[in-house]
């Protein structure tokens, strides 16, 4: 069978050209996959473009047709002219969004043909493959052989075309399997779907369900499912938390290696550094002094660095310190472009972990006191009023080694943001005190996660580990709003698939093992919360957006707390439940003194938690989605836009981002046209100054910088109630300075907000103008750091 676009049977029905070849082109010939060359056909060129066009009625399929055919040199290969297919109509995504699905339509034909070029026609056939080349391991392989038909009648090829080009080609690039040496893909994008579906499933109509979820871009599990599920290596879970190393040489060398396992397996980290001792700190074995936690994190550093996840990832980390710890200015320095770069470190992120006792002494410009951990070793374990009572005494026995202005603190931790986005503010009390795994006297949280959406209990003998997996809300939208039976069914799906996970799962270290399957948590979160709004046309901080936004949260709570009360029924409640607050019916919203819609349904589950248990002790937590969001082609996260038109930078290269719902509200006005489009591009993707549109649709389509961020935080608080770990909350300033910065997160500590993430500046988010006029013209740049991915 002959798979080449250039040899492509005719299609009776579609329309026939007879295009007479340029002088340029008589006599060129081009190479075929299997090597063998023949004359240039054109007209084969211009029917492989116009097969995939047939409902996209904006393209024009000849503009993609003659500048692939001006590309041509003699001996040109079929594979380098589907590319320049792909690219060119990819290019003028910008001027018109369906350009971006044809280009992942030609992407899809092309995987396609790589695929069956290798004799793989149907889906066991390639998970066969792939076991054949050592990539997957025997149980997902017997699971398929054993329902092949079943499977492979179920694989269905359209739903390729609901992918927009970037989503396709970061899946294409990344996640497909690919054959060890030869590194063609051996699986194409729904053979993938339905792998990962039949690795984390117990029966074929549960893999078809979650199959049909994925396939339809409903709900995606995190990269590290993506990556390894079906795997010989089934690292599943994206985020894995470590207790701050012990005050000895052997601990903190233990601790490196344990970061390098589970860097190596995909895995974002978060490691606290609150327990070593402070610069100065004498060491009774040698009589000498400490150097501090600064050369320790510099060798840290470089270990994450070099650990890199087999090049398919930057490796992760985030290091957690108290604001009490005696190195805690040298640690605000840490990201500094300036100074000593031996004290520097460029891969590792910051998070200060902040206790409300700081927050009030800084809001009543109060002393603050910095200590030895070694003098204080108590300090790490505690928190709300049994914290503050041992600091207290601390200062009182005079044991503090320097005491300052706390807003001098305060303000070095705002430089801090302001200059490297980093240093984020995460608040101890309150992620201890609303955890459901903080019921019992010695269960602490002591950080969070790389991207600060996970919160979970960590000790010596136990490293908090999360499973994580997001819905597309934009996806559950039905003809009258927002469809909450749907957005049910597939949350119980998803809580279903996470929890399978967990026993899946490869722990590359015994103390993520022993953590995980006692607390058994997990993180359902959600992505394209921008979409919902824009295609109900609410403003992204309206009353109305407000409420739905919290009213969405609280269903995806209800209903995955209702599908681990039913897994607890069938399979047994989580180790540790006992010691957990929901085993007295307390719930995340009590610790916010939220009242419920609904109270009357909220009690009945009471009921039914403390009589079943609960499978998992945690179970939604909203990641950033950096890299899902774009496969699903939806709005990262919570976020609103950063623009209406601009450049994603990845790992899989420059991707130029329209916004899909603006243009298509402008054609319905007659607006979209190049002037408009350049003006757009000239405003940095805004369309505040453009009087043209009507003032309702510009409230609709504003950016991040043009939404208050007391709105963002209040929305996120809203939305918090309902959330039982946290929230990947971005913050944006187009211009930080230390006073605005120092009252937004002071706002975000009073609301109650856990924890935040990056601060996001707007010098970062520049268009170059130069060619405002070109197809190919440089957008918004959005700096997108590829540790979001650990997560997502």
């Amino acid at each position: 069978m002959n798979h080449e676009v250039l040899d492509a049977p005719v299609d009776a029905d579609a329309p026939q050209f007879a295009l007479t070849p340029p002088a340029a082109t008589l006599g060129m010939t081009v190479t075929k996959r299997n090597g063998r060359r023949e004359p240039v056909d054109l007209n084969k060129i211009v029917r492989a473009v116009m097969r995939q066009c047939d409902d996209l009625y904006a393209v024009d399929p000849m503009r993609v047709a003659t500048r692939t055919i001006s590309g041509l040199y003699d001996g040109a290969t079929t594979r380098e002219l589907d590319e320049l297919s792909i690219r060119t109509a990819a290019l003028l995504t910008a001027e018109e969004p369906e350009y971006g699905r044809l280009a992942a339509r030609l992407l899809a034909e092309c995987i396609a043909k790589e695929v069956t070029g290798q004799e793989i026609h149907a889906f066991s056939q390639s998970v066969a493959r792939g076991h054949e080349l050592g990539l997957v391991n025997a149980r997902l392989l017997d699971f398929v052989q054993a329902n092949a038909r079943k499977l492979n009648d179920a694989l269905d090829a359209s739903n390729d075309r609901r992918f927009d080009y970037f989503g396709l080609r970061t899946l294409y690039d990344r996640y497909l399997l690919r054959h060890p040496t030869a590194r063609t893909v051996i699986e194409t994008p729904q053979q993938f779907f339905l792998r990962i579906a039949c690795a984390l499933s117990q029966d074929v109509p549960e893999a078809l369900a979650l199959y049909q979820r994925m396939a339809s871009l409903d709900y995606l599990p995190s990269s590290p499912t993506l990556f390894n599920a079906g795997t010989t290596h089934e690292q599943l879970s994206s985020c894995f938390l470590l207790d701050s190393p012990r005050d000895s040489l052997e601990s903190i060398y233990q601790k490196y290696g344990d970061i390098a396992q589970l860097s190596k397996f995909s895995g974002g980290i978060g490691v606290s550094y609150s327990r070593v001792r402070s610069r100065g700190s004498l060491i009774r074995s040698t009589n000498g002094h400490s150097n501090g936690i600064v050369p320790w994190l510099k060798t840290l550093d470089s270990s994450v660095a070099a650990v890199n996840q087999g090049g398919k990832r930057k490796g992760a980390a985030c290091v957690y310190l108290e604001p009490w710890h005696a190195d805690i200015e040298e640690f605000l320095e840490l990201r500094d472009n300036t100074g000593d770069d031996a004290r520097r470190t460029h891969n590792l992120n910051l998070a200060n972990w902040i206790p409300d006792l700081f927050m009030r002494r800084v809001e009543a410009d109060e002393a603050w006191s910095l200590f030895d951990p070694k003098a204080v070793p108590a300090l790490v374990d505690l928190f709300g009023e049994a914290f503050e009572a041992a600091y207290v005494q601390a200062e009182q026995n005079g044991l503090a080694v320097r005491t300052l202005r706390a807003r001098e603190l305060y303000a070095k931790m705002m430089r801090t943001l302001a200059q490297t986005g980093n240093g984020w503010m995460t608040f101890k009390d309150k992620c201890n005190r609303a955890s459901n795994q903080t019921a019992k006297t010695g269960n602490v949280i002591h950080l969070s996660n790389l991207c600060t959406e996970i919160l979970e209990v960590t000790s010596a003998e136990e490293t908090a580990v999360c499973n994580l997996g997001s819905i597309n809300l934009g996806q559950h939208l039905g003809e009258h709003g927002f469809d909450f039976d749907k957005l049910a069914d597939t949350v119980r799906l998803a809580v279903r698939q996470l929890d399978r996970v967990i026993d899946l799962n490869f722990y590359p270290i015994e103390s993520a093992r022993r953590g995980n399957l006692r607390w058994r948590p997990v993180g359902l979160g959600c992505m394209g919360l921008q979409d919902v709004f824009f295609r109900l046309r609410l403003p992204f901080d309206s009353a109305p957006a407000r409420t739905l936004s919290a009213r969405i949260a609280e269903a995806i709570y209800f209903h995955a707390l209702e599908a681990s009360c039913e897994l607890a029924q069938e399979r047994g409640r989580h180790p540790n439940f006992a010691d957990t607050r929901a085993a007295t019916g307390e719930l995340q919203f009590d610790a916010w003194g939220v009242q419920p819609s609904q109270p009357e349904r909220w009690d009945a589950l009471r009921e039914r938690i403390r009589e079943h248990g609960l499978r998992n002790s945690l179970l939604v937590a909203i990641a950033p989605t950096a890299t899902i969001a774009s496969i699903a082609g939806c709005y990262e996260c919570i976020e609103p836009q950063v623009s209406n038109l601009f450049k994603r930078e990845t790992l899989s290269g420059d991707f130029l981002q329209v916004n899909k719902h603006l243009v298509r509200e402008l054609k319905q006005l007659g607006l979209w046209t190049p002037e408009l489009r350049d003006r757009i591009k000239m405003a940095e993707g805004s369309v505040q100054g453009i009087t043209q549109i009507p003032e309702e649709l510009r409230a609709v389509y504003r950016t991040v910088w043009e939404v208050p961020m007391r709105s963002l935080i209040d929305m996120a608080a809203d939305r918090g109630a309902f959330i039982d770990q946290s929230q990947s909350l971005n913050l944006f300033m187009e211009s930080p300075n230390i006073g605005a910065l120092s009252s937004m997160y002071m706002h975000a500590w009073k609301r109650g907000i856990k924890t935040t993430y990056y601060l996001r500046s707007r010098p970062a988010t520049r268009i170059a103008k130069a060619t405002v006029d070109s197809t190919d013209a440089v957008a918004c740049s959005l700096e997108n750091p590829e540790s979001c991915e650990a997560c997502q």
